[in-house]
């Protein structure tokens, strides 16, 4: 790493609200997301101009839409510039929508040492007043932080583990939470703050193995989430199940319940999830709730996620598959 007091940061552009372009200005919900670049982006955040840093553009999609094949295209250039020993972070530009699915990804994925720093928008480009400039510095500046490793988001002011984060407003600039876990830190006037302190992570025996299997896939393997809810029946894991039948490229290897409460399923579904569990399909419970986990039961014939929200279950289900 570039240990100087201006160290070099690239910064990535994948799209997003944040490079979102609305007919009107002040009109923050009717826009078109992915339509600035990342380098045109820089033009409305003077204080990056005459830093140290490097733009590129990597695909221009609104998160909605993302998939598979744009995260490998994601990892590859990500690692690309974390190899490079000039660098000392990476800044990745991206939708709201799926940025916790994204940044976990990579995080479960690559493992990096040095920081990869996710940030975004709730109002486009074109906003009276836009939210993207503000998180762009911030961002630029946790990358630079000889402290901060690994994947992170840093949206509104705040710093947030990508194990942790969800998306939990749809509208307010303030969309993401960490839930019981908190924030990592704040950012201010291009300081940061710690709430407490750096996140420890324990690193897998051998990461080069995920990622070798993640780079030949051409997809994930299957990996389904479910809802319970009240009147809940196991109509959609039959069909699930019933589609696998007939085409075993859509045969679920994985099922996600996002169950009510501490992992409780309605027991008409619970009925359907352990006749999956019976042909050999992987089930784990996760929790609907915003906020807690579910607790560990050894009673229980489906294991928990181990905190894990039910998108991000599912992704540690399919690259567990992937691995194996």
């Amino acid at each position: 790493m570039n240990n100087s007091n201006r160290p070099l940061r690239v910064i990535l552009g994948t799209g997003g609200t944040i490079a979102g372009r609305a007919a009107r200005a002040g009109d923050n919900v009717g826009y078109v997301a992915g339509q600035v670049r990342v380098e045109d982006l820089l033009a409305g955040v003077p204080a990056l101009q005459g830093c140290p840093l490097e733009v590129e553009q990597v695909y221009q999609v609104d998160s909605k839409d993302m998939h598979f094949g744009l995260w490998k295209r994601l990892l590859l250039r990500i690692s690309h510039h974390l190899a490079r020993d000039e660098v000392a972070g990476v800044v990745v530009t991206h939708g709201t929508d799926t940025l916790e699915e994204t940044a976990f990804f990579i995080q479960s994925v690559l493992r990096p040492s040095k920081p990869v720093v996710f940030t975004c928008a709730m109002r486009p480009a074109t906003a009276l007043v836009p939210d993207g400039p503000q998180n762009l510095l911030d961002a630029f500046t946790v990358a630079g932080h000889p402290e901060v490793s690994g994947c992170v988001v840093v949206c509104a002011g705040e710093m947030h583990a990508a194990e942790h984060v969800s998306k939990v407003h749809s509208y307010r600039v303030n969309a993401f939470d960490s839930g019981d876990a908190g924030a990592l830190a704040c950012i201010e006037e291009g300081e940061v703050r710690w709430f407490h302190g750096p996140i420890q992570r324990t690193l897998p025996s051998n990461p080069e193995h995920l990622l070798a299997r993640v780079l030949e896939a051409d997809a994930l393997p299957n990996v389904q989430v479910v809802t319970s809810h009240a009147d809940a029946d196991g109509s959609v894991v039959h069909a699930l199940m019933r589609a696998g039948e007939l085409d075993p490229v859509l045969r679920p290897r994985g099922i996600v319940v996002a169950a009510t409460g501490n992992g409780t399923v309605h027991r008409a579904l619970e009925q359907a999830l352990s006749d999956a569990m019976a042909q050999g399909v992987r089930v784990v419970r996760s929790t609907r709730c915003a906020r807690g986990r579910v607790i560990p039961d050894l009673a229980q014939s489906m294991p928990d996620s181990a905190g894990l929200s039910p998108v991000k279950a599912r992704l540690a289900i399919a690259l567990s598959l992937l691995a194996s």
